[in-house]
Order: C-alpha cells, then sequence, then structure tokens
C-alpha cells in the first residue's frame, strides 16, 4: 500500500468503541502530537480524526498536523467523483472486494497494519451523506432544537413560584386521597365541603373495567380500588351507582377485599370492617430495642420507620372509629365486596409450614407474630406504659416546627392518629402543626381535588436550574437562575436533626431534603442533584461551604458496598422485609445504581472544576477515593444484557442514563471502557421506530424483559440521549441520536402561552417497585430540556453548525 497524497477529502479512522488502542499503527500512534493522546483514552482504542486539509488532521476539539506517510490507505485522487472513488476501492482494497456501502451509505476503505485492518469511511468535504443524511440535516436539526428549547425555557420560567422556585404536582395512585378521607372520617372531621371535589378525583381515576390501578397503563389493583370504593362509600356515593357496580364487579372478581394487602387491612380494621386479630401485630416495645441490635427501628428505612413507630400506638390501641351507618367491631358496610362476609378472619402470608419448606426467615418471623399473638400482643407488659411514652416522644421530636414528619403522606396521617390515641386533642399545637402540615399536600384543579405523597420543590427547583443553564437560552448569569440557586441553597440541612447519625454520629452535616421541610431526612440524590445545579450554574461555586459541606456529608454516607442509598447508611437489611407487615418488600434502603451514579456525577463535575489547592483540606483525596470505589460498585451491578436497574426511576432505562452520565468523568478508568460500551449498545437496541424511548413498569416484577419495550415518553428518551451523549464524540452525526432528538422536537405540543412542553400521561417515577409509583410533572419538562442543551452544545462547540 502507497502513502496517502494529499486529498480533500476526509479520512475517518472509526474504531468500533472497543477495540484496543494496540489496533493503530505502531507508528502512528507515536506521531500524535500530546494534544491529541487525551482522545485515545476517551474513545478506549478508537480515535476519530479526519483530514480538513492536506497534512492536517482534526477531531472533535483539537486540530494538528501529521504527516500523511503515517495513514496507511488508498485513496482516490481528489478529482475523482464519488462513483470513481467506489471503482477504485473496489480494485485496490483487497479484504473489501466490493467496496460495500453499508446501510447509512458509508464507503469503506481498508487502512493496514501488521495486525490486520482497520475500518474507516470516506465521504465528499460537502455533498456526501452521512447517516441517512444527518450532516446535510444539522443546520435544520440544530434549528428545530433551538427552537425547541426556547419555547421549553419560556414554559420554565413561566411555571416559577413567585419567590423563584420550582414545584409541581407529584401524581400517584388514588389510594393517597382515600386514604386522606379515611383520616378525616376517624377523626370526625368536616368532609361535606370538600367531598364533591373528593369524588370527581376518585370517579376521575376509574378504569374502564371498573378498577383503580397503581399507575396509568397498569392492570387494575385490588387493595387500590377497594379503598377507593369506601372512600367514595364514605364521600355519599349510593352503592347502586353505574360506577359502584363496576367497582363492585371487579372487586369481586378477583376475591374481594380479602386479598387487600396488610395497609389496606390496617385502615379497614380501624372501622371494623376487618378483624384487628387478622393484622400482624406491631408491639411497642419495638421502639426499645436498642439501636446495636441487629432488628431495630433504625434498621428500617427513613419512611418505613417513621411510619412503623405512630403504627405500633395505633396497634395497641386497636380503634375502632365511626362509618356513616355508626360504629362496630364488625361493620358490614363492605360487606357487598366480600366474597364470604361471614369469614373474615383472612390469613396472611403463607402459613408456616409453606414458610418452613420455603423461607426459613419467613417461618421465623411468622413464628414470632404468633407467639405475639399468644401473649396478647404484650399488651400487659410491665415496659408498655413506658414504651408507648417512648412513642410519642419519638414522634414529638421527629415533627418540624411547619408540623410535618418525614416529608411524605402516611407518617403525617398516623403521627396525628397516634397523638389523638395519647390523650392529645386537635387545638392541641403538634396535632394543629400537623393538619395544616398534611393541608399543604392537597392539591385542586378541574379534575378535583386530592392529595400528593410528596412534595418535590427542592429536586424539581435544581434539576429545572441545570435544565435552563444546558438548554444556553438564558445567560448562566440570568437573575432568574441565581435566585433559584440562592433559594434552594438556603434550604441546606445543618441543624442537629437527622436519623442518619444514628450510625454515622461523627459526620457533619450539609445534605439537602427533597421537600420544603423534612430536616430529620435528607436525600443523598437530592443533594447531588443540588451540586450539579449549584457548580454548573455558577462553577465558582465549587469553592462554597455550601457545596464542601454537602460533598463532605455525601462521601460520609457512602455504604462500605461502595455504594450509595437514598437516606440511610448501611441500611441494608434484606431480610426484615420478611416481617409479616411488609408486604410491598420495602423497608430497606440498600444501595443503588441510579443514587450511585448521581454522586459520582456530582463528584467528578467537581473534580473537573475545582482546583485542589482552593478545596477544604483533604476533600479532593475524599472524594476521589470515594470515587474508586463508586465505580467498583456500579461495574458488579451491571446487567448481563449492559443496563443498571433503577430503583428511584422506570426503571432501567432510568438506571442505565444515569450511570453513563455519572461515568462520563472517569472514561479513563479501565472499569468504565468495560462498562460503557455493552450500555451504549443496549440503549441502541432499546430505541423504538417513532425515535423515542419507552418502558413499561412490568420490567420490576420481570427483569427478563430489561429490553426496554414501551410506549416512547419525553422523559424516557431524553435519559437515553443523555446517556448516548456521553459515549459519542460528534452525536449529530448518529443515527440513534438524531431520531431521538426529531422525536422531542416533533412531541413538544403542550402549550403554555408563548411556551411549550412536553405531555407524558405515563408514569416514569418509582416510589416502591412494584406497588407504587409516581408521575412527576417536571420530568417530562427538564429531562428534555438537558438532552436537547446538550446537543446543541457539542454541536456548537465543534463548530458543526
Amino acid at each position: 500500500m502507497t502513502p496517502v497524497a494529499s486529498t480533500p477529502l476526509r479520512l475517518h479512522f472509526m474504531h468500533e468503541i472497543d477495540k484496543a488502542i494496540s489496533m493503530w499503527p505502531e507508528e502512528l500512534a507515536s506521531s500524535l502530537p500530546e494534544a491529541l493522546r487525551p482522545l485515545q483514552s476517551e474513545l478506549h482504542g478508537g480515535l476519530r480524526i479526519w483530514t480538513v486539509a492536506p497534512g492536517v488532521l482534526r477531531s472533535s476539539t483539537t486540530t494538528a498536523v501529521i504527516p500523511h506517510k503515517h495513514i496507511t490507505g488508498t485513496l482516490a485522487q481528489p478529482e475523482a467523483s464519488l462513483a470513481q472513488e467506489k471503482s477504485l476501492l473496489s480494485e485496490k482494497a483487497p479484504l473489501y472486494p466490493a467496496a460495500p456501502e453499508n446501510k447509512e451509505g458509508h464507503l469503506f476503505l481498508d487502512a493496514f497494519n501488521e495486525k490486520g485492518p482497520l475500518l474507516s469511511d470516506i465521504s465528499e468535504e460537502k455533498s456526501a451523506p452521512l447517516a441517512d443524511g444527518v450532516e446535510e440535516d444539522i443546520p435544520t436539526l440544530h434549528a428545530k432544537t433551538r427552537e425547541a428549547l426556547a419555547r421549553a425555557t419560556t414554559y420554565a420560567f413561566d411555571t416559577a413560584r413567585d419567590d423563584g422556585h420550582w414545584c409541581a404536582e407529584l401524581l400517584s395512585n388514588c389510594t393517597l386521597t382515600s386514604e386522606h378521607v379515611f383520616f378525616r372520617q376517624s377523626l370526625g372531621l368536616d368532609l361535606t365541603a370538600d367531598g364533591d371535589d373528593y369524588r370527581r378525583y376518585l370517579l376521575s381515576e376509574q378504569q374502564a373495567d371498573g378498577s383503580w390501578t397503581i399507575a396509568p397503563g397498569h392492570p387494575g389493583d385490588i387493595s387500590t380500588s377497594s379503598e377507593a370504593y369506601l372512600a367514595l362509600k364514605i364521600l355519599g356515593m349510593p352503592a347502586d351507582a353505574p360506577e359502584m357496580r363496576r367497582a363492585r364487579d371487579f372487586i369481586l372478581s378477583i376475591g374481594g377485599v380479602a386479598k387487600v394487602r396488610i395497609f389496606t387491612r390496617i385502615y379497614f380494621a380501624q372501622f371494623g370492617l376487618f378483624p384487628w386479630e387478622a393484622v400482624p401485630q406491631l408491639p411497642a416495645e419495638f421502639i426499645l430495642v436498642p439501636s446495636q441490635s441487629p432488628i431495630n427501628v433504625y434498621k428500617l428505612s427513613s419512611w418505613a420507620r417513621s411510619t412503623t413507630i405512630p403504627l405500633l400506638i395505633i396497634r395497641h390501641h386497636e380503634p375502632i372509629y365511626a362509618l356513616p351507618n355508626g360504629t362496630s367491631p364488625d361493620n358490614h358496610f363492605l360487606d357487598e365486596i366480600w366474597l364470604n362476609p361471614a369469614d373474615k378472619m383472612v390469613p396472611y402470608g403463607s402459613g408456616l409450614a409453606d414458610a418452613w419448606k420455603n423461607d426459613i426467615v419467613e417461618f421465623v418471623f411468622g413464628a414470632i407474630d404468633k407467639v405475639l399473638y399468644a401473649l396478647g400482643g404484650l399488651r400487659w407488659s410491665p415496659v408498655r406504659s413506658y414504651a408507648r411514652q417512648q412513642c410519642v416522644n419519638w414522634i414529638l421530636s421527629r415533627q418540624e416546627k411547619a408540623g410535618d414528619w418525614a416529608g411524605i403522606i402516611p407518617p403525617m396521617h398516623a403521627g396525628v392518629q397516634a397523638l389523638l390515641l395519647e390523650g392529645f386533642t386537635l387545638e392541641d399545637e403538634p396535632v394543629r402543626n400537623g393538619l395544616e402540615a398534611i393541608r399543604r399536600f392537597g392539591w385542586e384543579d378541574e379534575r378535583g381535588k386530592r392529595m400528593q405523597a410528596c412534595v418535590s420543590p427542592v429536586w424539581d427547583t435544581t434539576l429545572m436550574v441545570r435544565a435552563l443553564v444546558d438548554g444556553h437560552a438564558v445567560d448562566r448569569s440570568d437573575e432568574r437562575l441565581h435566585r433559584a440557586v440562592q433559594w434552594s441553597m438556603a434550604r441546606q440541612c445543618v441543624g442537629p436533626e437527622g436519623d442518619w447519625r444514628i450510625y454515622n454520629p461523627d459526620l457533619a452535616p450539609g445534605g439537602f431534603a427533597f421537600e420544603y421541610y423534612n430536616t430529620w431526612y435528607p436525600d443523598v440524590d437530592g443533594t447531588a442533584a443540588a451540586v450539579l445545579a449549584f457548580v454548573t450554574q455558577d462553577p465558582a461555586l465549587v469553592y462554597s461551604p455550601c457545596v464542601a459541606r454537602a460533598a463532605n456529608w455525601m462521601v460520609g454516607m457512602q455504604n462500605s458496598d461502595g455504594g450509595w442509598a437514598a437516606f440511610d447508611h448501611e441500611n441494608n437489611k434484606l431480610f426484615l422485609n420478611k416481617i409479616p407487615f411488609s408486604d410491598m418488600n420495602s423497608l430497606c434502603d440498600p444501595s443503588t445504581a441510579d443514587v450511585t451514579a448521581r454522586i459520582l456525577e456530582a463528584f467528578g463535575l467537581m473534580i473537573q472544576s475545582a482546583r485542589p489547592e482552593k478545596l477544604a483540606p483533604g476533600l479532593l483525596k475524599r472524594i476521589s477515593a470515594a470515587c474508586d470505589r463508586g465505580i467498583s460498585f456500579l461495574a458488579r451491578e451491571q446487567e448481563q444484557s449492559g443496563a443498571w436497574y433503577g430503583r428511584w426511576g422506570v426503571n432501567y432505562l432510568y438506571g442505565t442514563s444515569h450511570v453513563l452520565c455519572g461515568l462520563e468523568y472517569f472514561h479513563d478508568d479501565h472499569r468504565v471502557q468495560g462498562m460503557v460500551p455493552r450500555a451504549t449498545q443496549w440503549f441502541k437496541q432499546a430505541q423504538n421506530a417513532d425515535g423515542g424511548w419507552g418502558e413499561g413498569l412490568d420490567t420490576y416484577p420481570n427483569p427478563s424483559l430489561q429490553s426496554a419495550v414501551g410506549p416512547s415518553t419525553a422523559s424516557q428518551t431524553a435519559w437515553a440521549l443523555m446517556a448516548l451523549l456521553t459515549t459519542s464524540r460528534r452525536p449529530w452525526t448518529d443515527p440513534s441520536i438524531k431520531r431521538g432528538m426529531d422525536y422531542l422536537c416533533a412531541t413538544q405540543t403542550d402549550v403554555l402561552g408563548e411556551g411549550a412542553s412536553w405531555p407524558e400521561p405515563l408514569y416514569t417515577g418509582t416510589g416502591f417497585p412494584g406497588y407504587f409509583y409516581c408521575g412527576y410533572t417536571l420530568y417530562r419538562h427538564y429531562f428534555p430540556m438537558m438532552a436537547l442543551g446538550r446537543y446543541a452544545s457539542a454541536m456548537e462547540a465543534s463548530a458543526a453548525v
């Protein structure tokens, strides 16, 4: 083969991403200028370079002069036509005698060294197409992307709160509203003023088959449907109404009330609709077990702990509240949805005999529950009075000054009920504050009135700030961004509160909560999102005390397996999910790939942005060591398919996207180089025909479906694109990315004034996998903005447009 002469044609050496660096001709590799060497590791053995003038090679970020004699191969003369080039290649490229065109229209050329061929392609400088005309469409797609970002930016600022932060509705299923109806009924509070609004919402959620579901597009659920049925009856809906007949038919068709989950039993038992004897024992003495014990309240996740402790009081008192038909421990108010209302002593669990054969841990917990029943639930224990007082003290100490408990509605309902059962009145300050906090969780619009499981102001605000900075439609110094960042920074949790201190007493505080008021349970994931927003908006904030405190706290919250959990440290005793009252498999908060990845992303950005000498002493070293352990955790967690499980978003699309975004800062690491290609290929195989990506909730109970096939959604498409943008140096030539961007530009149809967003009827947020899902209203907005903004910025930085 003869050296290449001067040519105006571009020469692409395009290795597959997993080719070894050793495949490059040694002479070429050794001659690369220092400015180009980093690209070798960036592309894991493949360096994408092309000629823009005789003797000049250019990468996506660097231009350098390299002698042509180091590039071997046969090219056509400058004046040759594309057809002539193909003919020449057919004659002179022995390993590709037919010089085939691939499906994108590329022409192939062999470049040789002693180890074999190197795949590359050539095209005319101005007119030859790449990837189905991607290159010709670059200006058009860039213009569409910028137009979409401009509309999205207007929409974002138009939906901000008056003080500059964001907090949109957090959608979930109707159980929270049904349980709020039960709560008000149990306290004797008025239900007439808002009754029509609650009823209108509940009926709007009913499915065509009469059921209510845990998320849009999911099959009907027996517990959700039974709770909605009871709430509607309490609100005065006649049993012979068509909606109630359809609901009754559905409930009976799948076994009736006897099939409901444990927490539904607890709610129903409070009205005499289920016998308390058919509810697992929860002795109040559990609060007295020391934290050093392998089983104690602090081994439960934050959400389970904050709900369980008031339930210890409720289970002790076994209250029976009034229904519209009166008060009775054997109330017949729901008998029409029992298959056998004469026998309501329905066992829970699989039974001791089956547990002995199948699961020894379940057997042990089941046996303990039987013993507790034989002992009357320890109700006459000499320390019961003391245990109850300790539960009350715990509840009072964990209440925020604004009245909230743990930032979620179940412990807020249960906390107020527990205090009232222990002698507090509706006029006492803790109860009044609790009721006011619960009121703030309500949401009302034309669909009716409903309760949110949680509120997400800090989460929504920090992610929206990052989306706006990524979008570049406004300057990062814009006063509105600055105000949002300041609003968020003021909510850092730096006080003495925090259950995380039980097993981490020497760690200084510095986390951020998800909600307005939740100093006891700052969110590790939300803290990483906050750091990313702050440093993205103003890189100088990497040196701020706020970011230093947050980073130090996140390092201290790392688990021994190298990963991070959402709220707790070393909260990984998964055998606790075998406790009889746990039927949602969510009593623990172990390390997860998605949280770990976001922290790596935050730490990676800090490492990239900071001068070590200006950081707090030793912080950079601790961050780097934590990242090393985190990368090892992610390497162990990768699925055979190349994907990662998503604990807090649906599902493999969420987990895998966050991991690739987190690993972007660590491409030099050989473990990362082994993980990224498989994940990239998984994303490309999962793309839908319409150019988007989607994944249904069925991948949680059935991991074999992790090919992520489901209707395309805006947020899941954005997650896929954000991930692929970390693995492509010229994303505007990647057909998968182009199709995804086209999908986002074409589906931005939710218009608000001069702005626009994306419709998203399906839920893509996860509470308890398999049992509880969330629809974050702004996921459909800030994640597409991030994807579009990063894509547009990549094109602009490379002078592709």
